[in-house]
């Protein structure tokens, strides 16, 4: 698969959640094949039954819509990341991921956040579509994209890593998009119990297994109002009606079912936006009770 050209970068899509704006960064919308792959019981049926699904988040014959794309955000004057994509000139094997050229960066600092400014990136797992941006090529050599950030990730995501059979793309992965940035000093492993861990004001990891053992879900409250970014805890809006539909690449499914299952419950009929990681646009919205399970109800982005 050939990347199209970069472009100069668009209006950055936001929403306001209390004080913050939450800026979602674009990288790259994936092909129409990743559904089926990723989601293999997402069946054209089971996908059309969900009228609320068309047209955004999939199209008339159940092909479903996903895309890679990063929040950022400033709380408090500390300027958030939340994963970093899939990131240029990375060797890949999956064809969608490999050997990108995007305009991930400007778009990020046409947002208000040029590398040297982020403070910290959070890692909801280590997975290569979500670490990619850590590192960019420099004189042959990977080095950290956000020198001046502190990195987080779960200590449980690492060291399960760390004692895992890797496979030569994952250990490539690793090689150039992890272990550089930990060799420089930035990656901080945290202990995040299963209340959830506050991080900064208005700023909190929830612990959301089974994609990954150390997987994060990430809440943010400002001004009596809160957002939650979803990592890929949930991959796609159609398993806000069919939660036990999960990914093909979930290390423990029934966990992550699970996790999902009560993440969806928390937020229901309530008023915090939903963020989706990988949701294709409008990307947010609230989570509404629907016959047996859910459905989302989109906010688009605030008017530029």
């Amino acid at each position: 698969m050939s990347t199209p050209p970069a472009t100069e970068p668009t209006a950055v899509p936001s929403w306001t959640v209390g004080g913050v704006t939450v800026h979602r960064i674009d990288e790259v919308p994936l092909p129409p094949a990743t559904g089926a792959w990723l989601l293999p019981d997402a069946t054209p049926d089971l996908v059309a039954g969900q009228d609320w699904l068309r047209p955004h988040f999939a199209d008339d014959s159940g092909i479903l819509r996903i895309d890679s794309h990063s929040f950022a955000f400033t709380l408090d004057g500390l300027r958030v990341l939340v994963d970093t994509g899939i990131g240029n000139g990375k060797q890949r094997a999956n064809p969608a991921w490999h050997d990108l050229d995007t305009d991930y960066l400007r778009r990020l600092a046409t947002a208000g956040f040029p590398p040297d400014k982020v403070d910290l990136v959070i890692l909801t797992h280590l997975h290569a579509d979500h670490v990619g941006w850590n590192t960019r090529q420099t004189d042959g050599e990977w080095v950290p994209t956000f020198p001046r950030a502190r990195h987080v990730t779960s200590r449980t995501e690492r060291e399960f890593w760390a004692g895992y059979d890797m496979e030569e793309a994952r250990e490539q992965m690793f090689r150039d998009s992890v272990i550089p940035v930990e060799e420089a000093g930035l990656l901080d492993l945290l202990d995040v119990p299963a209340a959830g861990l506050d991080i900064a004001p208005g700023l909190r990891l929830l612990p959301t297994p089974g994609h990954t053992p150390g997987h994060l879900a990430v809440e943010l409250t400002s001004g009596g109002r809160s957002a939650l970014i979803t990592g890929d805890c949930i991959h796609h809006p159609v398993q806000l009606a069919h939660p036990a539909v999960g990914a093909c690449v979930d290390i423990d499914p029934r966990r992550s079912e699970a996790s999902r299952r009560t993440l969806l419950a928390s937020l229901a009929d309530t008023d915090t936006l939903l963020l989706g990681t990988h949701f294709a646009p409008p990307t947010a919205g609230h989570v509404v009770s629907h016959g047996p399970a859910y459905r989302l109800s989109p906010v688009p982005a605030d008017p530029h």
